[in-house]
């Protein structure tokens, strides 16, 4: 401390004794003076006393994967909408490729003294990703959520749209409209919202009597691309629904089925999961499974905002209901 004193002083020009009447909060220092200390511990590199931090306190970082998926930005615009009308500014951090990394954002937000940060889409979300950023926010005790499930040993509160219950009324509904070659199109093996929608997915087919072939399920990158890659083998299989992990992937597999020379929903039908934005403007209208991004939105805010404010928030999961929306994509099994 009076190491920091000195340097502090020293880089303004002012006595130690009012380096410290700044730093403890204390009357007879110009507005003048008291910002330059300010500056100058941020320019050394020291922490400003939390009392201290004014506007930067008020910063809560948004980690997000990407932005061209649109499930991505409306998160964004809701949680943003959420914390402004708490008097919170969100810092929206947007992973790239070869780009900045998760943990690197990570590192970021910390210096700038956030007052917490919410992640939706991230590496938490993948088994054999590396998860040492999130132990950093855990070791500095900063009010985090997570959005979506995540692997079991990080502890953050979350905030997830019920995966099993998604997979369960897709699958329901392709067997109501007489669907016996059921495939499913997920993210990568070890992305723990797709291990959860694989796992109801077979439980729900096992108790209604669907027999499924093991190249019925493929795993992809989420985009367009990996979509129609896995589709096309799906497809040629002999596949007459696809029950997908996202929108973006259901899109995928609505091209490989017509670059087959195939009609969807006539010959294939595909259902999507998120109901991102323009999804009933696609050709033909996607059905699809929606997350309640408002309501999650909503309640990851609030889980941060109960933490910066220093109340117990459980580490438990919050399950949100999916709901099913039906469009134009699927309709009966083809006749054989």
């Amino acid at each position: 401390m009076t190491r920091r004193l000195a340097e502090v002083a020293k880089k303004v020009g002012v006595s130690e004794a009012t380096v410290s009447r700044v730093l403890n909060g204390k009357p007879g220092v110009s507005d003048a003076t008291r910002e330059a200390v300010l500056t100058a511990l941020d320019v050394l590199g020291y922490e400003r006393p939390t009392q201290l931090r004014g506007d930067r306190g008020r910063l809560v970082g948004l980690v997000l994967p990407e932005l061209q998926n649109p499930i991505f930005p409306a998160f964004a615009e809701v949680v943003g909408g959420a914390l402004a009308q708490q008097g919170f500014t969100s810092v929206l951090c947007t992973r790239t490729v070869g780009g900045v990394s998760e943990s690197d954002y990570v590192d970021l937000l910390l210096q700038q003294h956030v007052s917490g940060m919410v992640f939706a889409g991230g590496l938490y979300a993948q088994g054999d990703a590396s998860h040492s950023h999130y132990r950093r926010v855990l070791e500095r005790k900063l009010p985090t959520v997570l959005v979506n499930a995540a692997v079991e040993h990080l502890g953050f509160p979350q905030v997830s749209c019920d995966d099993i219950a998604a997979a369960e009324i897709a699958l329901a509904h392709l067997m109501a409209l007489g669907h016996r070659q059921v495939a499913m199109l997920l993210g990568p093996p070890d992305h723990v919202p797709s291990q959860r929608k694989l796992a109801a997915f077979r439980a729900y087919a096992a108790a209604n009597g669907l027999e499924l072939d093991p190249g019925h399920v493929e795993h992809t990158m989420f985009s367009l691309e990996g979509g129609h890659a896995a589709a096309t083998r799906m497809v040629a299989r002999g596949v007459t629904g696809i029950i997908c992990a996202s929108d973006v992937l259901a899109l995928g597999a609505i091209r490989a089925a017509r670059r087959a020379g195939l009609s969807v929903p006539e010959d294939v039908s595909v259902i999507g999961y998120d109901d991102s934005a323009l999804m009933n403007c696609v050709d033909p209208p996607l059905t699809t499974v929606r997350q309640p991004i408002d309501a999650m939105g909503r309640a990851a805010v609030e889980l941060l905002v109960a933490q910066i404010d220093a109340a117990v928030v459980s580490g438990d999961e919050l399950l949100f209901e999916p709901e099913l929306v039906v469009r134009a994509s699927t309709a009966p099994a083809p006749r054989s």
